[in-house]
């Protein structure tokens, strides 16, 4: 094995621990599950050092081992949705990183924020589908009278909308701020 693909490895190990300790550190909204936190950060920064890969990794690391700490999960697909696939598609933040880079790389701050914000809102939308699509069918029974879709649209969104714009704001201050962060060195 190389060194590069180690050293990726190791990072993708390290920031999913970190990502297992910022989900830990939450703001829970809803007794029923559902919380505000920093735990889509490690995602996007893996996604944009090293690519589609190491963040969909990171994100299936941190939503594997959530299920040791806690998770609520009713059927083996609805533990799947929300968190396996929910914080997998958080890598596809990645859709931007050449963007992201090449603003790194000229200092252009401003584009380098408008496309961090780009593939964070686009990662948190993917993440409240895969929510949403489990919380429609394995927990209609909390919408009562209601259409199970729209109680969970409106359920999710109640989390998902503000740990997204938290992620975003997050992320954007660090990398900006630090924009080494994202150049992996070799």
């Amino acid at each position: 094995m190389d060194k590069k693909r180690l050293l990726m490895l190791v990072e993708i190990a390290i920031f999913a621990a970190v990502g297992l300790v910022l989900d830990q550190l939450s703001f829970k909204v809803w007794a029923q599950g559902g919380s505000v936190s920093l735990v889509m950060v490690p995602i996007v920064l893996m996604a944009f050092r090293w690519g589609v890969g190491a963040g969909l990794t990171t994100g299936l690391l941190i939503g594997v081992t959530q299920t040791m700490f806690g998770a609520y999960i009713v059927h083996w697909l609805q533990g799947f949705l929300d968190y396996g696939v929910a914080f997998t598609v958080v890598g596809l933040a990645a859709i931007v990183r050449k963007p992201v880079l090449d603003a790194a790389v000229k200092m252009e701050k401003v584009k380098m924020a408008i496309f961090i914000v780009i593939g964070t809102v686009i990662a948190g939308f993917l993440r409240y589908v895969a929510h949403t699509s489990a919380g429609a069918v394995f927990f209609s029974e909390y919408a009562g009278d209601q259409n199970a879709w729209i109680y969970s649209i409106i359920y999710n969104g109640t989390y998902m909308l503000p740990a997204t714009i938290l992620t975003a704001v997050a992320c954007v201050l660090l990398f900006t701020a630090a924009p080494q962060l994202m150049q992996r060195k070799s």
